[in-house]
């Protein structure tokens, strides 16, 4: 089992949205000592998102990502939010952020992932944040007509590394994390599927595990906790 902290970054601060609401905001601090305080808590690996980023179309929180990269040594950073060219994606890894997460651009300019994937290989995951089924982008501001299943094997066929979905009917409300629609998603493709839940860890952990004997090797975290199960 591998627990994977989340900060989402607003205005240089850390914080939560509810349902993805940018007006429904709770701030948490320093997003870098927060960070450092997760890494001496045993963390082995940091999941950023720029919410700025996502709703403005670039970052906008780049600064306070080099600052995470540097004070966490050695644990391998991921950031979403705000990364709809190859500089940007080109700029996050040159600062040493080892993966980067493509949404928005993923789903209005899916031959830039394939780019991507190409150029910086291993190094790209697609996120996928649906309601309903639909893919939601722009910092969940815009639904989507994709379907997040046929998005999800379209990005498998370009080489992402993995997948990181979110049903943001259940972000922010702490009472189940989409148990039904990760699980589908999960056993629609092969390449690992990411599931950001904020929930009771035993109960996550009890559901996922009833998924093991249908679909192996899927992991699953939570947006707080980021719990991850590796199966197989």
């Amino acid at each position: 089992m591998l627990l994977i902290p989340a900060i989402d970054l607003k205005n240089g601060t850390a914080v939560r949205l509810r349902q993805g609401k940018f007006d429904d905001v709770t701030e948490f601090g320093d997003p870098v000592e927060i960070a450092r305080r997760w890494v001496d808590a045993g963390a082995r690996r940091i999941h950023l998102v720029d919410l700025d980023g996502a709703l403005d179309g670039k970052p906008q929180n780049r600064s306070v990502v080099h600052d995470i990269v540097e004070a966490c040594p050695g644990v391998p950073v991921q950031i979403g939010g705000g990364i709809r060219n190859e500089e940007t994606v080109a700029a996050y890894i040159d600062a040493g952020v080892q993966y980067v997460i493509i949404g928005t651009r993923a789903v209005t300019h899916p031959h830039f992932v394939n780019e991507m994937c190409l150029q910086f290989p291993g190094h790209v995951i697609v996120g996928l944040d649906a309601k309903d089924g639909k893919v939601a982008i722009s910092g969940w501001s815009k639904l989507s007509k994709h379907d997040v299943i046929d998005m999800a094997q379209h990005f498998e066929e370009d080489g992402v590394a993995s997948i990181v979905y979110t049903d943001i009917s259940k972000d922010g409300m702490m009472d189940g994390f989409g148990a039904d629609s990760t699980v589908k998603l999960a056993q629609s493709v092969r390449i690992p599927i990411i599931a950001r839940r904020r929930d009771q860890p035993r109960r996550r952990s009890q559901t996922l595990r009833s998924g093991r004997r249908r679909r192996c090797r899927r992991d699953y975290w939570s947006r707080t906790v980021r719990r991850r199960h590796r199966f197989c």
